[in-house]
């Protein structure tokens, strides 16, 4: 299940992506846009700037951007960032692999098989969706949202 610090994250990384080209945001502002805890928010966004995903701004005109386009920020980057691993079980992970106690055989273990395809399947959707395809998705149910009949 996604964290709440996953899903603050996505939230507050779309917003970014929707206000590109813009200038910096004020972490109040993505708080208040986006119903985030600005406590919590700020903590998520400093973990994301250390790891690259955003830049800051100190002072007059200050807040964050994007460090780089959103076309080329991934869903998977930012989870992996926030919550670690998209494997559900450390087994099957590729990036925190560890082998499991209970586990006699891993070629033969079929809940380590069905997990795997699961990590798969996940990563698949994750690794090539972007937080500008997201910022386009928002953008879409906010023009219908507005439809005026």
């Amino acid at each position: 299940m996604l964290s709440s610090k996953a899903k603050y994250g996505l939230k507050a990384m779309v917003h970014l992506a929707t206000r590109e080209g813009e200038g910096s945001v004020l972490i109040s502002d993505i708080a208040e846009t986006e119903r985030i805890p600005k406590k919590f928010l700020d903590a998520i966004l400093l973990e994301l700037k250390n790891h690259g995903m955003l830049a800051s701004k100190k002072g007059k005109g200050g807040g964050y951007t994007l460090a780089r386009p959103a076309a080329r920020i991934t869903i998977g980057d930012v989870l992996r960032i926030l919550d670690g691993p998209l494997a559900p079980v450390a087994c099957v992970s590729r990036t925190a692999y560890r082998r499991c106690d209970d586990c006699q055989d891993e070629t033969a273990c079929a809940v380590r098989a069905v997990m795997q395809e699961v990590r798969d399947a996940m990563a698949a959707i994750l690794d090539n969706t972007t937080v500008g395809d997201m910022a386009s998705k928002r953008h879409k149910a906010e023009r219908i949202l507005m439809y005026d009949i």
